[in-house]
C-alpha cells in the first residue's frame, strides 16, 4: 500500500486561503464590494495584510475567488435539497421554498453579498466566468427536458431572491410556495 504524504505547507496554505475568501465575504455582506480592500480583509481575517496580497494578488482575484466558492456553496447547497426532495417523491417546491425563505432571512446578508458580487461582474468582465459558475453547476445538476423552462424557473427564482431582498419583512417558506409551484409546473 502506497501511503501519500501530506505537505503541511500547502495544507496551512489552502486553509488560510479559505479563511481569506470567508472574511472578504463577510466583509461584503457588512460593507458592501466598495468595502473590500486588501487591509480590510486582512483585518477581518485576523491575518497581516501581506497574507492577503501574497495569496491574492490583486482585489479582482480575491472577488473572482469569493465568486468561485459562494458558486460551490450553493451547489452544495442545492445538491442536497434535490437529494432530499428526490428521496421524498418531491418536485421540490417545498425544499425550494424553504431554501428561497433561508436566503432571505438568516442568510439575508450572505444572499446581498452574492448577488453584490454577480452584479458587479456586469461591469467587470473578468467576473463574469466566475459569476456564471452557479449558473452552469445548475443546469448540469438538475434533469430538465424542457431548456425554456427551466430558464424560465431560475430567472423566477431570482426574481424572488432579489424582490425579497428588498421587502421589510423577508417572505416565509409558505409565502413563496405557490410561486415556486407555480414555476416549476409543467408547460
Amino acid at each position: 500500500m502506497v501511503r501519500q504524504q501530506v505537505d503541511g505547507r500547502k495544507a496551512r496554505g489552502d486553509k488560510r486561503r479559505a479563511e481569506i475568501i470567508d472574511a472578504a465575504l463577510r466583509v461584503i455582506e457588512r460593507d458592501g464590494v466598495a468595502g473590500v480592500t486588501h487591509r480590510t480583509v486582512a483585518k477581518e481575517a485576523g491575518v497581516p495584510t501581506t497574507s492577503t496580497t501574497y495569496h491574492f494578488a490583486s482585489l479582482d482575484e480575491l472577488l473572482i475567488a469569493t465568486l468561485i466558492t459562494c458558486a460551490r456553496d450553493m451547489a452544495t447547497e442545492v445538491y442536497w435539497m434535490i437529494d432530499r426532495a428526490r428521496s421524498r417523491g418531491s418536485r421540490g417546491a417545498e425544499e425550494v421554498a424553504g431554501l428561497l425563505a433561508e436566503a432571505l432571512g438568516p442568510q439575508r446578508g450572505r444572499t446581498m453579498a452574492e448577488y453584490e458580487l454577480y452584479l458587479l461582474a456586469s461591469r467587470r468582465p473578468e467576473l463574469r466566468p466566475a459569476a456564471r459558475r452557479w449558473l452552469d453547476v445548475l443546469t448540469s445538476m438538475v434533469r430538465h427536458d424542457d431548456e425554456v423552462a427551466f430558464r424560465v424557473f431560475l430567472a423566477g427564482i431570482d426574481g424572488l431572491l432579489i424582490q425579497g431582498l428588498i421587502d421589510d419583512e423577508p417572505p416565509t417558506a409558505e409565502e413563496l410556495r405557490p410561486v415556486v409551484d407555480y414555476l416549476l409546473k409543467p408547460r
